[in-house]
């Protein structure tokens, strides 16, 4: 059981929730904390204050004054009119891990709504309710005020959801696991939606995969390097301590493991001087990559565990301030940076796919075929590498440097962290299909040269892609097996999982 008090949240918990279905609930002194910021929203709308959000309109409308009778009609049309997103829904894991990332939040107890409110939110994540959520529609700041407000409205028994596969109207998902909608109360529509969980949900997805990826692609590198006959003195530790990163040495380090007892391998000048940057430059690229993720794990741990709602609610002294938490620049930036990295392994992967296929690099089989010329064996699968990489080159261009204005130039400067996040996303997809490329090329080169003659990791890791791919003995449609490996790299345990 997950205790949520809105501090400790941790990645591994988020994985235990949204890919085991861990149970969750809210810390007995969370709730304590809840309540408290409550009884201060209650008074705020008894009193008649003026207070943004609860007692006024909300953007440009900041200034028009709500009456306290119009207070609870004031969040339920917020969230009608703010539910406007468009495009393909988000993946269910990422709805699920925002429905996780909002509750968190909430229960910081500085946003003002109702434990009965929260409670809600929990008990959709444990029954299994989750939102239909548009993928396109925020621009990253005022929080993702499209997408969540997808989200809240499920709460309220509209919208829809999925139960068990099925996408039924909200309200008929809530009595479908026996739950019933809330009524929204002053504040409670604005703490729903105002928050950066659209972005951070869907980056933390993002980034669990792209873990993966990076110290996957260590094990296919290592493969692919006793096919291509490499070069392992690049590897040796004094190398790497003479330019001290601790990701490069992690890297070299766990390739000279991986390779250990290979007869494949060769040492410098055995066969050649120096081997191609893409074999020889591993540690020093996927281990610049580790650094990446190393940036964004810290920073996705803060932001899972921040108060992003606005206005925010200070029990302890009584304060109402109005703020700007909901932009979301640090995960911007964090997803843009994501998005660089993870193209970087499949562009590197990409080059070492060439290597294993192109006649004039190696002296393997052209194109690995099983009869050359009569057969084109793995030729248009470096074809479909390539095309992923360009396509990930567009897509890594930066959408944190991109604003625009909305709400009358009130919101005058937003962070596209949303855009940023679901580019990431996309990204590190394209990158699974790209490295099961070269796990399909650096197996078939390795039986080739003998698989008896692979070191026992790598010699285990050909027995993985085998399980789920086999020999090309000849010409075939290959697309199938390029979307398995990938599906089964992303999904199943290979032993080579990273350590987020």
């Amino acid at each position: 059981m997950i205790q949520l008090d809105g501090d400790s949240l941790t990645l591994k918990q988020v994985a235990g929730a949204i890919f085991s279905g861990d149970k969750v609930k809210i810390s007995d002194e969370a709730r304590v904390k809840v309540n408290q910021s409550r009884a201060i929203i209650d008074a705020i709308v008894k009193q008649g204050r003026s207070v943004y959000g609860v007692t006024t309109g909300f953007g440009k409308f900041s200034d028009t004054v709500i009456s306290a009778k119009d207070a609870e009609k004031l969040q339920i049309n917020l969230i009608r009119s703010h539910a406007c997103a468009v495009g393909e829904p988000l993946p269910p894991d990422t709805v699920r891990t925002m429905l996780l990332l909002r509750a968190n939040a909430l229960a910081k107890g500085y946003s003002g709504i109702t434990a009965d409110a929260l409670q809600l939110l929990i008990d959709m994540l444990n029954a299994g309710i989750t939102p239909v959520i548009p993928s396109q529609g925020s621009l990253g700041a005022s929080g993702d005020l499209a997408p969540l407000s997808h989200l809240a409205l499920v709460l309220v028994g509209e919208g829809e959801a999925r139960v068990q596969g099925e996408r039924l109207s909200g309200s008929e998902a809530l009595r479908r696991v026996g739950l019933k909608p809330i009524k929204l109360k002053a504040k409670e529509g604005l703490a729903l939606i105002n928050g950066t969980q659209a972005m951070t949900a869907i980056g933390v997805v993002a980034f669990l995969e792209a873990d993966r990826l990076a110290a996957l692609a260590d094990g296919v590198a290592a493969l692919t390097l006793e096919a291509l006959r490499g070069i392992t003195d690049v590897f040796a530790p004094d190398s790497h301590l003479a330019r001290p990163y601790p990701e490069q040495r992690l890297v070299a380090g766990r390739i000279l493991e991986l390779l250990k007892g290979s007869s494949l391998t060769t040492a410098q000048g055995e066969i050649r001087t120096q081997d191609a940057y893409s074999l020889r430059c591993i540690p020093q690229v996927h281990g610049a990559v580790q650094q990446v993720l190393t940036y964004v794990r810290e920073k996705l741990l803060i932001e899972i565990n921040s108060a992003t709602d606005n206005p925010l609610v200070f029990p302890d002294t009584g304060q109402v301030i109005s703020g700007g938490n909901f932009h979301g620049q640090p995960i911007a930036f964090a997803m843009d940076f994501l998005g660089i990295g993870m193209a970087e392994i499949a562009s590197i992967s990409e080059r070492r796919i060439e290597r294993l296929v192109n006649p004039q690099l190696n002296d393997l089989p052209a194109f690995l075929s099983p009869d050359p010329g009569l057969q084109s064996g793995m030729m248009i699968a470096q074809y479909v590498a390539a095309s992923l990489v360009s396509e990930n080159k567009t897509l890594a261009h930066p959408s944190s440097v991109d604003s625009i204005p909305s709400s009358a130039n009130q919101e005058d400067h937003v962070s596209m962290g949303a855009t940023a996040a679901r580019h990431a996303a996309i990204i590190v997809d394209n990158g699974y299909k790209v490295l099961a490329i070269e796990a399909i090329c650096a197996a078939q080169a390795a039986e080739i040269r003998g698989a008896d003659r692979l070191a026992p990791a790598t010699r285990k890791l050909l027995h993985q892609i085998r399980s789920v791919v086999l020999p090309l003995t000849e010409d075939r449609s290959m697309s199938g097996d390029i979307e398995r490996l990938a599906r089964s790299m992303k999904t199943q345990d290979w032993g080579l999982e990273g350590g987020f």
